[in-house]
């Protein structure tokens, strides 16, 4: 890293992770590994959907952003690696949202073209806005079935608890249908816990999508307790506070302890953070390219932090 230019995730890997690691990742594709020398050979830890006892791995893929606007084939080439070696790496759970420009076409696109959807659990939103209406609610989902190429979507979440009264009976009636096979819920703002907090707690819901960061803790004081309380699974958005956490580490090494909880780079230390919460269910962190994916599946294996440890990481980070 040279002058002012902040740090980046590229930057950050490179501080934390040893050198034979980063000869994987810079000079030898992943997929080009023998099975049992691929850094996602081991098991993975998973964690129960409290609602089915149905287990899925703790680090998933985001789609947001990273997965918006693809153009050129160069492009779309990194995101094919990425799905079709996320799986043999032993993930599931990738998370997208109409709303995500062209994330939900790519996804549904590649994998039919690798034939492994039946390796992923897809999860997608509906956003029909505060004054939305179930006819709309209805088009929107109809929609995300055609794109994601499906006839059965693993989970459906009212995106940003827009129109929640009229969507939840409507993704009721599609799941009763065997169309979508889980409900949920997502937030990214802190403005919307109380509305959310109470909607669990008054009907079933199978998930809650919220953000969480080390710098961003918020959703660890009321409504992940609350969800673990009423039985409902949590997904975690914004894992890495759109990079602020990465930015607070410019320049500094791994601290010692993070061998302690067998992490090699300080994506690992954030994931493991919050995937040693017990009530989070799986982290869904933006990954489109192969070596942020064997990073980010790094998080899934090994020693997570305990209470003791989880203190730790927090005062070590807000003391930076």
């Amino acid at each position: 890293m040279t002058g002012d230019r902040p740090c980046t995730r590229r930057d950050a890997l490179k501080l934390g992770l040893g050198a034979g690691v980063l000869l994987t990742l810079d000079g030898l594709p992943t997929f080009a590994l023998p099975p049992d020398r691929r850094p996602g050979a081991a098991a993975l830890i998973e964690r129960a959907i409290p609602s089915s006892g149905e287990k899925v791995p703790v680090v998933g893929i985001g789609t947001a952003r990273s997965y918006d606007h693809v153009s050129t084939p160069e492009e779309m080439s990194v995101l094919r690696d990425v799905l079709r070696e996320f799986p043999r790496l032993g993930g599931r759970v990738i998370d997208t949202a109409p709303s995500y420009g062209q994330a939900e076409t790519i996804v549904g696109d590649l994998l039919q073209e690798l034939k492994n959807r039946d390796q992923y659990f897809v999860a997608t939103k509906v956003n029909v806005g505060r004054s939305g209406t179930r006819e709309a609610a209805v088009q929107q989902m109809e929609a995300s079935m055609r794109t994601l190429r499906t006839d059965r979507i693993d989970l459906v979440q009212v995106h940003n608890l827009a129109s929640p009264a009229v969507v939840l009976p409507v993704l009721d009636e599609w799941k009763a249908a065997k169309r979508i096979r889980y409900l949920g819920l997502t937030t990214q703002s802190d403005a919307q816990y109380a509305e959310l907090e109470s909607i669990i707690k008054s009907r079933p819901v199978d998930f809650i999508q919220v953000d969480l960061a080390i710098d961003n803790r918020a959703s660890q004081d009321r409504l992940i307790p609350a969800a673990a309380d009423k039985g409902v699974a949590v997904l975690v958005n914004l894992p890495f506070g759109r990079q602020r956490v990465f930015q607070k580490v410019q320049g500094k090494p791994l601290p010692d302890w993070a061998k302690d909880i067998d992490a090699t780079s300080w994506a690992q230390i954030f994931l493991k953070y919050i995937v040693s919460n017990p009530a989070v269910t799986a982290v869904i962190p933006g990954t489109a390219t192969m070596p942020f994916l064997v990073d980010n599946i790094g998080a899934a294996k090994g020693r997570l932090p305990d209470v003791v440890m989880r203190k730790r990481i927090e005062v070590y980070f807000d003391a930076l």
